[in-house]
């Protein structure tokens, strides 16, 4: 039998920012389905789905470069500029709507690559680097479409069979989210490379320790530069979803997307200290947002109010990651009580797979009362050593005061 543990020991284990994060999920999403108008309701659950997509996407790009200690401020930009030359290549210039999708892709993955190529190879930081691709590609969508807004096909035009992929329509008018099952898929296969594959393993190597991971033979520009390529994937899936659901794409937009996938990742639990991350806490960090997105207006409240409460939220996630951080460099020196409890804890554990429960219940109740006044012992030992420490340096104040001569 396993040892019990309290509820406290379970979370620490687990994490205090995993644990957090999915139960801020839950209490939002009841907290507006009591004081938000209609919001238990399927047609609100299919908002929620369908405003995650294209952030869902780039947020779990994002957190591949971030768990590398990088970070991408071009993932909202590349993913607006792959849609408008998409769209684009159709409307403009003929092609067929799987070709144009095909590019989307290609474009995406490009930039992504340059990201790559400059921070891996050219030395670049993170920041200046996907600052100025952020820029490139919003200058790149702009002179491709000449400012022009891009308009995919409608549902009901034969070209909009893609649609179906993200949103299907059923013939009563029914919607079904069938994009959460992209996104959730495309969640499981991002998961899957990060903890069972050796690109996974080598991202989180380089990500703890740069310099340790080259010594010990990990090609580190090869796998820093492989982060940013799948978040050029995950832009380009991103630029899809944004064509499927809202149809229109405007020139030189996208600029602040990648501020809500960094913000997913970092209330999802993903370390910007590189090194600590999951795919699964990013999304529940996505859908954080897209309950308030959905949430904030139907209590009356304003967009800008979910700006604000996202704020709050990132702020709160990055103090506890610092917390977190200092919690596992420090160094912990156990007292005799606690080690007393440890080895009382090693004992109960091996009497309850020997099955004696009279004695367990003995040497809990034993270790409940000795804990307790060992505890009060050293508390009273600490402060009067404080005390004397202090009486001390009263003492040398009042002889170095006696001391001194007069001026």
């Amino acid at each position: 039998m396993e040892n019990q543990k309290s509820m406290g020991e379970k979370i620490r284990e687990v994490g205090l920012q995993k644990f957090l994060a999915p139960a801020a999920l839950v209490i939002l999403y009841i907290f507006f389905g009591i004081f938000g108008r209609n919001f238990f309701s399927y047609t609100t659950l299919v908002n929620i789905l369908d405003s995650s997509y294209y952030i869902g996407f780039i947020a779990i790009g994002v957190t591949f470069v971030i768990i590398t200690g990088g970070i991408d401020l071009s993932c909202g930009t590349v993913m607006m500029c792959a849609a408008i030359i998409g769209g684009t290549a159709y409307k403009s210039w003929g092609w067929p709507m799987w070709i144009s999708l095909i590019l989307i892709m290609i474009v995406a993955i490009m930039f992504g690559y340059f990201n790559g190529f400059m921070v891996a190879h050219l030395g670049l930081p993170p920041f200046i680097a996907t600052l100025g691709t952020m820029m490139i590609s919003m200058g790149v969508g702009s002179i491709v479409s000449n400012v022009r807004s891009a308009t995919f096909p409608t549902r009901s035009n034969p070209d909009g069979w893609f649609k179906d992929f993200f949103k299907y329509i059923t013939e009563g008018g029914h919607s079904i989210p069938t994009g959460a099952i992209i996104l959730f898929s495309t969640a499981f296969i991002a998961y899957i490379i990060l903890t069972k594959t050796k690109m996974g393993r080598y991202i989180f190597a380089v990500g703890s320790n740069k310099e340790a991971a080259r010594l010990s033979g990990v090609n580190v520009k090869r796998w820093e530069s492989m982060a940013y390529v799948v978040s050029g994937v995950m832009s380009g899936l991103g630029g899809i979803a944004f064509a499927a659901v809202y149809t229109t794409v405007m020139p030189a937009r996208g600029n602040g997307f990648e501020l809500y996938a960094i913000a997913g990742a970092v209330i999802g639990g993903t370390s910007l200290s590189g090194g600590i991350g999951t795919v699964f806490g990013t999304m529940i960090g996505v859908y954080i947002m897209s309950v308030l997105r959905t949430g904030l207006p139907s209590m009356d409240l304003q967009a800008h109010y979910q700006t604000f409460f996202t704020g709050v939220v990132v702020i709160g996630a990055v103090l506890l990651d610092i917390y977190r951080n200092k919690k596992a460099s420090a160094v912990r020196i156990l007292s005799p009580a606690d080690l007393y409890r440890e080895d009382i804890n090693r004992k109960i554990a091996a009497l309850k797979v020997e099955g004696k429960t009279a004695e367990v219940s003995k040497l809990k109740k034993e270790l409940k009362e000795n804990f307790s006044k060992m505890k009060g012992e050293e508390k009273a030992k600490k402060a009067r050593i404080l005390a004397e420490e202090k009486e001390a340096e009263r003492q040398f104040a009042v002889e170095l005061d006696a001391n001194r001569e007069p001026s």
